[in-house]
């Protein structure tokens, strides 16, 4: 059944050999379905995107990229040119979570661009885009306010660059295109570098004699160094802050991370290996591969904890989705491949809407607002002194965020102490926030959070708050005693506030995201 490549005939194809036309209703089609999807799922703004955000309002008021203000710099974030990025919006007065969800929308689109154009044939198209825009986990990973979308659109653009090489040699590239993707991947996220290695290396080699190829090469090495050593001079650790405490807290030798990614993306893996086995797709297929492999393996052997509806898994998505699409390019016949297209697109739609985390994600933003935004909300009315602004809580996004209040992270992400091996109630301790923040199951104070001790940091602090997020996750706020009256006054206001523009509901299903959008 896998044979030459066939191009559809007729307006399918241009005089540039594999160069489809008549593509572009499909990617209007493609839009059309993207932007009912990202307009489902806008208002979802995860909790990590304030943590980038808070770093860009930092250093965009003067502070430079750091957590506290004052304090020894930390890299609590893993996408510098992504938190770079929102500055100037910052200093325009432009809502953070906007900026992130146009700017991810358009890379997204652009992303729908390639996955219609690259495939030669329209059943390769069609599983490509189709299989993308149909895809819950794309609607939340766009709208979500973290790097995902630019991130992936980056790796597949250089992917496909090389992949056009490695079948035509004589295709034009431009010489400076290839570095500057691979370094702007890895600035946009540090495995970056891994996945865009491969496709770096086929365009040196097939460019080598080309002018220009080691000058920009040599261009992209030096910026790269350049970058690399300020971060490590001015953080003071080779690495993301993160890496030490997802490496060192969160890691987990189970298969749930690849046991997981394998049955909601296994038409699409197959399709993808299928594809290695025709001579005229095998080299493209293979760079295709390596990238997602590269991807894949730190999740794949960390099982990362916060790893939502497969956001990691995510980056590499795209390039699956044109690996399938190359497949079904060296299907001759036409029916096959148009089945073989269906069964996958409805797969992949269909795992998507059943993965575990699906309902609660398509609620989180409102499970976001009426708890954590309005509790960090409430913390910027209170009147406290400059010195008494101090919170402590795991969730490290829009509560420091929004409150502005110096804020200890005592999972880690954001604290090098604890990170690096401080015991989190030491920092506590040694820290002695206004405010502990304390998340748990029930409306009760768990014994324990991420190894803290809770009791023991808590102390004699008087609980001014109790929001419920969903129905066995609370955030309980406790404050000293001298402030805690007026603490309770802000808080419960801005707790009411969030409980008015919310749906309030606490179930995690589909049914309830569905009434919020056509009741």
């Amino acid at each position: 059944m896998l044979r030459a490549p066939a191009v559809d005939a007729g307006p399918a194809t241009d005089a540039r050999p594999g160069r489809p036309r008549g593509r572009r209703p499909a990617f209007v089609a493609a839009l059309v379905v993207l932007g009912a999807g990202l307009w489902a799922c806008w208002s979802v703004t995860v909790d990590d995107a304030y943590i980038t955000y808070r770093y860009s309002a930092n250093l965009a008021h003067g502070f430079g990229p750091t957590w506290n203000p004052g304090q020894d710099p930390v890299e609590g974030y893993t996408n510098f040119l992504w938190m770079l990025w929102h500055v100037p919006w910052v200093w325009l007065g432009v809502p953070l979570p906007l900026v992130s969800k146009v700017t991810s929308a358009i890379c997204a689109a652009l992303i729908g661009w390639i996955l219609v154009t690259e495939p030669r044939t329209r059943a390769g198209a069609a599983v490509a885009v189709g299989a993308f825009v149909l895809f819950l986990p794309t609607w939340i990973h766009v709208d979500a306010g973290l790097e995902t979308a630019p991130f992936a659109l980056v790796v597949l653009r250089g992917v496909v660059l090389s992949a056009r090489l490695l079948r035509d040699d004589d295709t034009p590239v431009r010489p400076w295109e290839p570095p500057l993707l691979f370094l702007v991947a890895g600035m946009l996220r540090p495995d970056g570098i891994l996945a865009l290695a491969p496709p770096l290396l086929v365009w040196a080699v097939r460019r080598r004699g080309h002018p220009g190829t080691w000058l920009c090469l040599g261009s992209a090495l030096v910026v790269g160094v350049a970058y690399t050593a300020w971060r490590w001079s001015y953080f003071g650790h080779p690495l993301p802050n993160t890496f030490y405490v997802k490496v060192g807290v969160e890691a987990a030798t189970d298969l749930r991370w690849i046991t997981t990614t394998g049955l909601l993306l296994l038409p699409l893996i197959l399709l993808a290996a299928g594809a290695v086995v025709p001579r005229a797709t095998r080299t493209s297929a293979l760079l295709a591969l390596a990238g997602c492999l590269a991807l894949y393996a730190v999740p794949a052997i960390t099982a990362p904890a916060m790893d939502y509806l497969s956001r990691f898994a995510w980056h590499g998505f795209p390039l699956l989705c044109l690996a399938a699409g190359w497949a079904l390019d060296s299907v001759r016949q036409r029916v096959v491949a148009a089945v073989l297209a269906v069964l996958a697109v409805a797969w992949t739609c269909t795992a998507g809407f059943l993965h575990p985390n699906g309902p609660s994600m398509v609620n989180y933003g409102q499970d976001l607002r009426r708890a954590h935004i309005a509790i960090g909300l409430g913390l910027a009315d209170a009147g406290l002194a400059p010195d008494r602004r101090t919170v402590a809580m795991t969730d490290a996004g829009a509560v420091p965020y929004f409150s502005g209040w110096r804020a200890t992270d005592y999972i880690g992400l954001n604290d090098e102490r604890i990170a690096h091996g401080t015991s989190a109630t030491d920092a506590l301790l040694a820290d002695r926030p206004t405010v502990v923040v304390a998340t748990g199951p029930t409306p009760e104070m768990p014994r324990t959070t991420w190894g803290t001790d809770l009791p023991r940091v808590v102390g004699d602090r008087e609980l001014v708050a109790v929001a419920r997020v969903r129905p066995d996750y609370y955030e309980q706020v406790y404050a000293d005693r001298d402030v805690a009256p007026e603490l309770r006054a802000t808080i419960g206001r801005r707790l009411t506030e969030g409980a008015a523009v919310t749906d309030g509901r606490y179930d995690q299903t589909y049914g309830r995201w569905l009434d919020r959008l056509f009741g």
